[in-house]
């Protein structure tokens, strides 16, 4: 069919109307709006539907996606792109190509939506008894059956992502790439973010140019509750709160390896620069070969538990070493620059973020004081400050002075000497060990920071109490102390408080 036989009778209109797993793009910006959806059953996508508005030609992109993926495999259907639903109908050029890009898409977000359903159900079951064969057959989700060679990738669009699906490649593996959509928010640098609406779009090009059938993960409503209100609460109590280690641990690892098993994909390959060691009682997170890349503590809270279905292949190599990888198989992406932002505050900044999402919770003026109570100066708001910063205080000073507390319940900022600033004992909440107390040889306190040698010297349920060989400064209540034995991570906790 070409392009008027999908204009004059075209497949699946109005099909599936109501239907969970579809998805829609276009709208008010360009006039066109593209909705698919698709109903997948074991490992096909055995019915398709679309409706369209705008031009005929969003019409025609719609019927001709229901045509391209009805009755195939959900995986080949994976690898639909814009060029695809152009050709079937003849060849699109602008303005018309933008119908397919907006049919595609929303093909994109119907096969993600089916998918994330599918890894949902299966980590709800995951616990309980299977049906008999007779109930089982009629259920509708998605389920691939397992492949020893088949290897989730973790896509953000990024060099090291990409790397890491190469060598996935190269390894004779089959390869399924996957980009979470974390974060949308028009205020925020979407080029700039590993999980925004373009970031998924890059990702899925860069995937298609690789060969690699690529799905999206829609986890918005779920990051924003478990990942970004509890950073702007973090900041309203006071503390510095750390949310790549919290979604790394809660949020990201969890969907992802959900859906691995969904799709029969043995392993989840990301481009973390990290290794896993293995000693007698299992798996641990162990440092990268290149410590200026390295990536372990944002990765402390894993369940050691998950490592079993985890691979790292950048682990061993240096930055270079896999900018080199991506060169020599020709990705586009292989000198991209790197993101140094959070991925929802990118192109914003930390402090219009919080100024932007926090509200008048955090918008309360208050007062800057030394440890005797004296105000030295005034502030718009504690959360504007960290323990340790010096730069930006508003505060004259003979000395260079530090924040050294932050007090949520008065609102003050406090300030002291660099010698104030120092402690030798660590208070940790929420505190978990993998290996024996005795085993805790060093603890990380902030990311890239040196670990310093330590030991266990208190207990308590899930608080704990670390005494340090020497002095740290810039200990920041809300971070998180990452405990090591040499260079593996064999335990976790949030630092609290000082005692």
């Amino acid at each position: 069919m070409g392009f008027e036989d999908h204009l004059s009778a075209p497949r699946g209109l109005g099909v599936l109307a109501g239907w969970p797993h579809a998805g829609a793009a276009g709208g008010a910006a360009c006039g066109d709006l593209v909705r698919v959806a698709v109903r997948v059953v074991g490992e096909r996508v055995v019915e398709a539907g679309f409706d369209a508005e705008g031009c005929g030609a969003a019409r025609a992109a719609g019927s001709a996606v229901v045509e391209l993926v009805e009755d195939r495999p959900f995986l080949e259907a994976a690898r639909v792109t814009a060029d695809d639903v152009s050709d079937a109908l003849g060849g699109l050029i602008p303005p018309k190509r933008h119908a397919a890009e907006l049919a595609a898409d929303a093909l994109h977000r119907a096969l993600g939506a089916a998918a994330k359903d599918g890894a949902d159900h299966g980590a709800a079951m995951k616990d309980a008894a299977p049906l008999p064969p007779s109930d089982n057959a009629d259920v509708e989700n998605l389920c691939l059956a397992p492949n020893p060679r088949r290897t989730l990738v973790a896509m953000s669009g990024g060099v090291d992502s990409a790397a890491a699906a190469q060598l996935a490649l190269d390894a004779g593996d089959e390869v399924v790439a996957v980009t979470l959509e974390l974060w949308s928010d028009p205020a925020t640098d979407g080029e700039r973010s590993c999980c925004s609406p373009q970031a998924v779009t890059g990702a899925r090009a860069l995937a298609h140019r690789m060969g690699i059938p690529h799905v999206t993960l829609d986890l918005r409503q779920r990051f924003r509750a478990e990942v970004v209100d509890r950073f702007l609460g973090g900041y309203a109590a006071g503390v510095t709160p750390n949310p790549c280690v919290r979604c790394n641990g809660e949020v990201r690892f969890d969907a992802m390896l959900d859906l691995a098993k969904t799709l029969g994909a043995a392993r989840l390959a990301t481009g973390h620069y990290a290794r896993v060691a293995r000693d007698a009682d299992g798996p641990l997170i162990r440092a990268a070969v290149d410590r200026r890349k390295d990536q372990s503590y944002m990765l402390a809270r894993l369940d050691p538990t998950l490592l079993e279905r985890v691979s790292f292949p950048l682990g061993g190599l240096t930055k270079d070493t896999v900018r080199a990888v991506a060169r020599d198989a020709g990705l586009p992406v292989a000198d991209k620059r790197e993101s140094q932002d959070l991925c929802f505050v990118a192109g914003l900044g930390g402090r219009a973020f919080l100024r932007r999402h926090g509200g008048p919770r955090l918008r309360r003026p208050g007062e800057i004081v030394d440890r005797d109570g004296r105000v030295l100066g005034g502030h718009e708001g504690q959360h504007e400050f960290t323990v340790g910063q010096r730069r930006g205080l508003g505060v004259a000073s003979r000395e260079p002075l530090y924040v050294i507390a932050k007090d949520a319940p008065t609102n003050r900022v406090v300030v002291g000497t660099k010698q104030q600033l120092a402690t030798a004992t660590v208070r940790l909440q929420e505190a978990r060990l993998h290996r024996p107390a005795d085993q805790v040889s060093h603890v990380r306190l902030r990311y890239h920071a040196e670990p310093i040698p330590c030991r266990v010297a208190g207990r308590d349920g899930d608080e704990m109490r670390l005494e340090l060989e020497r002095p740290a400064h810039a200990v920041a209540p809300g971070q998180l102390a990452c405990l090591m034995r040499d260079d593996c991570v064999v335990g976790e906790g949030t630092i609290g408080e000082p005692a």
